[in-house]
């Protein structure tokens, strides 16, 4: 029996390397990787519905799932994590010191619905007491003018938002005192280069991100692997099977941190990093499944409630293909 060609488009991850270089294979399954950046694989999923598989915004997947369109079910794999304090910028001459300060400001993101943003959208209000509500938002192109939401928002009337004009960049005008501030995933190129204009909210975002964790439990979730739903409806077992393949694929990664006569990547005190790590967040640090998760998932379906971005407040139990949420026992 010839095995499912399916298309999986995803980025470079070391976590599923094994599973891309063939040291690992989903049963029955002919995956055939494209390898894009997210932004690309985000933009041609969610327009065009392109891959069979593919890594996606968990903000955008909860958006499709609350609109029913477009037809995907996710199984819990978390392709892409990422504490957040360290995702917010500042203009040095606004005044701002603190997140109180940022009430009030002018805020420039790509998107309103990235995940980056709904998460620290969702930890500003929740920790600072600085709600969506309470700041100016613009939205546009980072580095190049012209970029626009990936998917129509009904945003409530409370949110102040407006795009910004087609000759202009977030960070132009980050650095120029036109906006306040800037959140984003990516930094603006001013602030790698050096401008004196431009810093971290947060100047020591490593020591409160740790300190959220040890607080909430919260490794923030950006990306979640989808599949179509006509291949699921065709062939039922795919979502089971690529659940397993991408678990054992992760576990490859964390074989290797444990042989460390040879460093194997290009990072001098990677051991002591991987100790520090564990020491916090345990042996498992980057958990797939539901329930190592439920209070990361449930804290973003809330956070995308309270922004407007979802009207309903979905269970986190019925975002995951169901076959991949429950284990056979011998």
């Amino acid at each position: 029996m010839s095995k499912l060609k399916l298309s999986f488009g995803c980025w470079d991850y070391d976590r599923i390397r094994a599973l891309t270089d063939g040291t690992v294979k989903a049963e029955g399954i002919e995956l055939n990787w494209l390898n894009m950046p997210v932004e690309e694989t985000f933009w041609r999923m969610m327009r065009h519905q392109e891959f069979d598989v593919a890594e996606l915004s968990f903000s955008s997947y909860l958006i499709a799932r609350d609109r029913g369109f477009p037809n995907f079910s996710a199984i819990p794999v978390f392709m892409s994590r990422s504490f957040r304090h360290s995702g917010i910028y500042i203009n040095n001459h606004a005044g701002i010191k603190e997140p109180a300060d940022l009430i009030g400001k002018r805020i420039g993101i790509p998107e309103y619905q990235l995940s980056a943003c709904v998460w620290i959208r969702g930890i500003l209000h929740h920790e600072y007491g600085v709600s969506p509500s309470s700041v100016q938002w613009f939205t546009g192109g980072q580095e190049k003018a012209g970029r626009v939401e990936k998917i129509k928002l009904d945003l409530p009337s409370s949110i102040s938002i407006e795009p910004i004009r087609d000759d202009q960049t977030l960070n132009e005008m980050l650095e120029s005192g036109e906006i306040d501030a800037f959140i984003a995933p990516r930094a603006p190129s001013c602030f790698l280069k050096g401008s004196p204009n431009v810093s971290r909210l947060f100047s020591d975002h490593v020591a409160a991100e740790k300190e959220y964790f040890k607080k909430t439990g919260i490794f923030p979730i950006m990306h979640v692997v989808a599949i179509k739903d006509e291949i699921l409806e065709k062939n039922p077992w795919v979502a089971a099977n690529l659940y397993k393949a991408f678990v054992e694929s992760k576990e490859k990664i964390y074989e290797g941190f444990h042989q460390t006569a040879a460093l194997k990547v290009t990072l001098p005190w990677l051991v002591s990093e991987i100790e520090r790590t564990k020491e916090i967040m345990g042996e498992d640090f980057w958990p797939y499944g539901l329930e190592q998760n439920r209070a990361t998932l449930e804290a973003f379906v809330t956070y995308s409630y309270e922004q407007g971005l979802i009207k309903n407040k979905l269970a986190v139990d019925d975002l995951f293909v169901k076959s991949t949420l429950e284990e056979y026992v011998i």
